[in-house]
Formats: structure tokens, C-alpha cells, sequence
């Protein structure tokens, strides 16, 4: 049986989109998974590591997931309802959250991390990653790539301009990464399909990713969401592709900063 619309809305607008968690989606909202399976791969990095650093660690979810955490490992994140998630789960496992504005410098001395980590940053800062890195350590992250969910933020924007279409697109960090000194030994781009079955998961997804509709609110966009779900009870589910790249360089072993 269909669900009111206000029901749906109120419900969206009501639960908790603290830390990184995506699932209160379960059921209401799907996403391909990229392929090269970051968690499982970066725990694999993790096993090898004698001091690690997540950079953006959100809630700690992702790197609570490692099995085998390096002797030294620290996180950083800004948005306080993180920092508490976070340290609340991660501290148990010897883990120190540092809080941080996502603008350099790193709070970290120089060549202190054999091991540089980050799952989907805002931004990454490529001359302090390789400043922190030791030489011979390695920055291990899955991105956000260009255009990520871009029919769901045009279908409340309207069509975006090719500048900001490519903006995060893989080569970019390729070049970052160079021109800070490090050599990238992998890349890879996936396109995901994603779909939303109803319209409590779009007003969850924009709540949670705020960057997708910066000015997203419920009554701001009130008219466009019950469009949507009109649409959805129409036609089923609001089908968008989510962009993901992998990216791995390494800092010179005889490079020190």
C-alpha cells in the first residue's frame, strides 16, 4: 500500500543523519557498489601499516570495519556530531579522533603515516597528504567522481554548467596528486546505478549529503518533492548513477618533507 506523502516527508525530516550510516535507506534506496570493494581492500592496506591516518572518517563506521587496526591509527573529522560519533566508537579501539576544519595544514608532523586513508573526502589537500606521508607510504582512497547523482541534483537545480559537471572528475586528482610529488600506481572510474523507491529516502540522501543541494530544505523545495513523488508512484523508482573513482599513489622513498 502507498505511502502519504506528508507521512513520508515527516518521517525523512524527523531521523537522526548523524555520522555515515546509510541504513535507514535499507529497502527505500539502493546503490551499485564499486567493484574494487574499498572497505575490504583498504583493511587489507590497514593489516600492513605500522601508522595509519583517516582523513574524514565521518562517523568511524568504515574504519571501525577494519579487523586489524595498526598500532598508531588516527582520524580526523570536522562536523561535531561526527567527532562524538566517532570517538565514541573508535576510541575503544585505541583510535584518537582529532578534530579538524578539512583545511591545511594537518594538525600532524611531517613523514609521520606510512599509510594515508579517506572514503569520499569534501576536498582532498594532495600537499599535505604527501607532507604527512613517510617516504615509501602510500594514500589509499575511493572518491566521489564528476556528476555523481547529477539527475537528482538537476531535477532540483536544473541543468548544471559543463564546468561543474567535471568537477571531481578522477584526472584532476591524478594531476593533484603529480603535482604534489606523489606517483599514482592506481585509478579507476565506475559509474553506479542508484535508485530511490520513495521520497522519504530522496529528503534522507539530501539531509545526509549536504553538498549534493546546498540549499536543500523540505519547505524550500516542497512543490519539486511532491513532484517527485508523484512521479515515483507513477513510474516506480527515481533511477540516478552515482560516479566512484579509486585512487593509490605513493610518496618517493627518498622523498622526505
Amino acid at each position: 500500500m502507498a505511502r502519504d506523502f506528508e507521512e513520508l516527508v515527516a518521517e525523512a525530516e524527523a531521523v537522526s543523519v548523524d555520522g555515515w550510516d546509510f541504513s535507514w535507506l535499507d529497502g527505500r534506496a539502493s546503490e551499485q557498489r564499486p567493484s574494487w570493494g574499498y572497505a575490504r581492500t583498504m583493511a587489507g592496506r590497514m593489516a600492513g601499516a605500522t601508522a595509519a591516518l583517516d582523513i574524514q572518517t565521518g562517523g568511524g563506521e568504515v574504519l571501525d570495519s577494519v579487523p586489524e587496526l595498526p598500532r598508531l591509527t588516527v582520524a580526523t573529522e570536522s562536523w561535531p556530531p561526527n567527532i562524538a560519533r566517532a570517538t565514541e566508537l573508535l576510541r575503544p579501539r585505541g583510535v584518537a579522533v582529532v578534530a579538524d576544519e578539512d583545511e591545511p595544514p594537518l594538525p600532524f608532523a611531517d613523514d609521520t603515516f606510512d599509510l594515508v586513508v579517506s572514503r569520499h573526502p569534501v576536498t582532498t589537500w594532495w600537499t599535505e597528504i604527501a607532507r604527512v606521508l613517510q617516504p615509501g607510504g602510500t594514500y589509499f582512497s575511493q572518491q566521489v567522481g564528476a556528476a555523481s547523482v547529477f539527475e537528482l541534483v538537476e531535477y532540483f537545480l536544473g541543468p548544471q554548467p559543463p564546468e561543474v559537471r567535471r568537477r571531481r572528475a578522477s584526472e584532476e586528482a591524478r594531476a593533484g596528486a603529480e603535482a604534489a610529488g606523489l606517483t599514482v600506481t592506481d585509478l579507476r572510474d565506475e559509474s553506479l546505478r542508484v535508485e530511490f523507491h520513495d521520497i522519504g529516502a530522496v529528503i534522507y540522501f539530501l539531509r545526509k549529503v549536504i553538498w549534493m543541494v546546498p540549499d536543500f530544505t523540505v519547505p524550500r523545495y516542497r512543490d519539486e518533492l511532491r513532484s517527485l513523488h508523484d512521479r515515483i508512484e507513477a513510474d516506480g523508482p527515481f533511477v540516478a548513477h552515482s560516479t566512484r573513482f579509486l585512487i593509490e599513489a605513493r610518496k618517493p622513498a627518498g622523498q622526505v618533507s
